[in-house]
């Protein structure tokens, strides 16, 4: 049966049936059952690791279970259970991981225990360096290995106990085809001698995601365009912002599923206009919460138009480093911009993988600086180029 050796692509066009059985695995949810895992990765030097959360059913996210691949054995860990994972986070701060979008997982593990990698290969990193059309998990494993990942568990609810089997087979073929799909990447890089790019890449990915994720500040509330309000409807803004937020919390729901930020801007706006609170409550509809959430939204609207808008939290005062261009500065990062593109077009790659906007902006004001603004390989590319060698 030489065609199971054959890539997924191959065996397709060849009439040969793919299958995408999910993996053994162990799960574990009691503390008599890390001893197999911890000593499993005493064994190893590298292990595939993925983490679900809930961020998209709670006000606050939690990670709900963290999925392991050592050597062939795939384990998955209930997070919410009550184990003592000191010993595996110990152990696996020595090992190099390969993981898939890994900055939001370094953030959510940052924020959960502060751990640190050694070192990791993101596949989608890889990806993204290869210019494929398609980065994201599920298109990779289907593309190379004809599996297709359960949509409808991609966006599950992961705290809900018992996890359903389904679940769990998803969560198993995360990671166990990582080391092959980074084979077949990192093979793919070798030939455009891009390998050291996505070493940079993923070293400064470890570095971001140790900033964990970004803590409440006091101008959260201004939202979409609260520059252009001056008058009620900024004081109005900062009422309501703050009540989807108590709401949410008080609902345990991510803010968005109370409203959405269209609708406070909308309610921002009219108030801003001059229309009373009567007509703008009359306008709002909230859904299957409506009745229960009005009377609390209502107060709040109505404190907004009470407050002056002068008594606000104020901006902070512009970064030096978002002072708006001179006509040079501008003109200048215009000709960086024109110089990136072709660098990105002649290479294959997207151009914001070489500098973004923002990036270009600092450049174009500081061009000795550059190797403080880039990694080493994108001011390699930007260096020789014309742009950055004007008198």
């Amino acid at each position: 049966m030489i065609s199971r050796f054959l890539p997924a692509g191959v065996r397709r066009f060849l009439g040969v049936k793919v299958t995408s059985r999910p993996p053994a695995f162990q799960f574990i949810d009691q503390p008599g059952q890390l001893a197999p895992l911890l000593s499993a990765l005493d064994k190893v030097d590298e292990v595939s690791l993925d983490t679900e959360a809930d961020n998209m059913f709670h006000f606050r996210t939690r990670v709900c279970l963290l999925q392991f691949l050592v050597g062939k054995e795939i384990f998955l860990v209930d997070a919410l259970a009550p184990l003592q994972l000191d010993g595996l986070w110990t152990r696996l701060a020595t090992k190099h991981l390969v993981m898939h979008g890994s900055d939001f997982d370094l953030r959510l593990l940052h924020d959960f225990c502060r751990f640190r990698p050694k070192g990791i290969f993101d596949t989608m990193l890889a990806a993204q360096l290869l210019n494929r059309p398609r980065i994201g998990l599920a298109p990779l494993l289907e593309d190379h290995f004809g599996v297709k990942l359960s949509k409808e568990s991609q966006k599950a609810n992961w705290s809900r106990r018992p996890l359903p089997q389904k679940m769990l087979d998803y969560a198993a073929l995360d990671v166990w085809h990582l080391p092959a799909l980074r084979d077949i990447l990192t093979r793919e890089l070798a030939k455009l001698k891009r390998l050291d790019w996505l070493e940079q890449q993923c070293r400064a990915q470890i570095e971001s995601g140790l900033s964990g994720f970004a803590l409440p500040d006091e101008n959260d509330w201004r939202i979409g365009r609260s520059e252009r309000l001056r008058g009620k409807g900024l004081g109005v803004l900062h009422a309501i912002w703050h009540w989807r937020q108590q709401t949410a919390e008080r609902l345990d729901v991510p803010p968005f599923k109370v409203c959405s930020n269209d609708l406070l801007a909308k309610i921002s706006q009219a108030a801003e206009t001059g229309e009373p609170e009567p007509a703008i409550l009359a306008q709002i509809n909230l859904g299957k919460r409506h009745d229960r959430l009005v009377p609390s939204l209502a107060a709040a609207l109505h404190a907004g138009f009470e407050r002056d808008p002068h008594t606000l939290p104020r901006r902070r005062g512009r970064d030096p480093n978002h002072v708006s261009l001179s006509q040079s500065e501008i003109e200048h990062l215009d000709r960086i911009k024109a110089d990136r593109d072709r660098v990105a077009q002649k290479l294959g790659i997207e151009s914001t993988l070489i500098a973004n906007r923002a990036q270009l902006a600092q450049i174009a004001r500081a061009p000795r600086k550059l190797d403080e603004i880039l990694l080493p390989w994108q001011a390699g590319l930007l260096r020789a180029e014309p742009s950055l060698n004007e008198a």
